[in-house]
């Protein structure tokens, strides 16, 4: 479990650990809701409930942050390991892309899943408490990969997304030799001139901790949203942010 101090306008203390129970499960699966359906207008299936649930819940270990003074569950994401992905037939990154090379990596691996944010605690501090917890889980467990599915919305009709898909092509390519087809490949189209590739702010956090992409985006239209497939290795990781990891390096 870890804490530390947020540098907001008045101090938050965050407070990092592993969800365990229903109860914490369904305000995990509320934060998703409440996020995915306002950011990305996601169409999602727990309309009735207000959550955001799926067969691989069950199977998935869940760490989350939570605020001391509110007790309000701010942030969350959802680990997959090759044991649980065994059982259920296939990772959730299978659901969108063929994944060519994946045996080969010959390495424990660890998927990261359905990561989330409250809008008012987007800051480093949160992030940071977050993948304090995810790095204990990859010491453990001695994993050598995480790999996961990162999305960016297409609320625009794709031009961001097929600016910032050009941009990593150019500058992030894995070079490991695990490449992921996707199975519902994203239409190119011809770009303005003067488009800025804004990259969101998860996609920007792992490619500054030494994440690179592993082929085309899906088009994902349950999420409203281009699927990116990440890979990160755990001896690659960027010195200036191994930080966050602490005893995983």
């Amino acid at each position: 479990m870890t804490t530390a101090l947020s540098q907001s306008r008045s101090p938050r203390i965050l407070q990092a650990g592993r969800l365990y129970g229903e109860q914490a499960l369904r305000e995990a699966q509320r934060l998703r809701y409440r996020v995915f359906s306002t950011e990305f207008e996601a169409r999602l299936d727990g309309t009735e409930t207000g959550l955001d649930m799926d067969e691989f819940d069950a199977h998935c270990l869940h760490i989350g942050v939570r605020d001391l003074a509110s007790g309000r569950l701010v942030a969350t994401t959802r680990l997959l390991d090759q044991s649980a992905a065994r059982r259920l037939g296939r990772f959730y990154s299978e659901q969108e892309f063929s994944l060519h090379g994946l045996a080969g990596l010959n390495a424990p691996l660890l998927e990261v899943g359905r990561t989330c944010v409250d809008p008012d605690y987007r800051n480093g501090a949160t992030i940071a408490v977050l993948w304090s917890t995810l790095a204990e889980i990859l010491n453990e467990g001695n994993y050598q990969y995480l790999m996961g599915c990162v999305s960016i919305p297409m609320r625009d009709g794709g031009i961001q997304a097929q600016a910032i898909t050009q941009r990593l092509r150019e500058r992030y390519p894995t070079t490991d030799q695990l490449r992921a087809e996707p199975r519902n490949p994203l239409p190119r189209m011809s770009l303005p001139g003067n488009v800025i590739a804004e990259m969101p702010p998860l996609l920007k956090a792992y490619l500054r901790l030494g994440a690179r992409i592993c082929g085309e985006p899906c088009w994902d239209a349950e999420f409203q949203s281009a699927d990116v497939l990440i890979l990160l290795r755990r001896d690659e990781l960027s010195p200036r942010y191994a930080r966050h990891f602490k005893t995983a390096v």
